[in-house]
């Protein structure tokens, strides 16, 4: 068994503009897997004023780490948050994991990460 829990919750999202100095703007989701089975995760995006997107999903590996970066195709998919929008992302997991939001902020020239709400199912 792994360490971690099956639904993280972060509600501060913002697709940053990607930045006029050194450090590029992104913001990521960051995953660990330390179980002994893949994570199939299932993604959703809610917003104040538009109905979610539902079933984004990924698979992060057994004892393996994933980034995945929210404005990136080969991490969402078809999907791209707007920028500036503010929203908030669920992973729902089929087995433990660890997550953490994480973004590059080229408006104040700061980079921080943060965990998110967690719980079981």
């Amino acid at each position: 068994m792994g360490y971690g829990k099956t639904v993280w919750i972060f509600p501060d999202a913002e697709l940053p503009p990607e930045g006029v100095n050194i450090i590029p703007g992104h913001e990521s989701i960051i995953i660990t897997n330390t179980g002994e089975q893949d994570a199939h995760i299932n993604i959703t995006l809610f917003y104040t004023d538009k109905m979610p997107v539902k079933g984004i999903g990924v698979t992060v590996g057994a004892e393996r780490v994933r980034c995945l970066r929210t404005a990136e195709p080969a991490d969402f998919g078809e999907y791209r948050p707007v920028i500036g929008e503010q929203y908030a992302i669920m992973l729902e997991s089929d087995v433990p994991v660890v997550a953490q939001y994480g973004r590059a902020e080229t408006r104040e020239v700061a980079f921080y990460t943060t965990p998110g709400y967690c719980c079981d199912n």
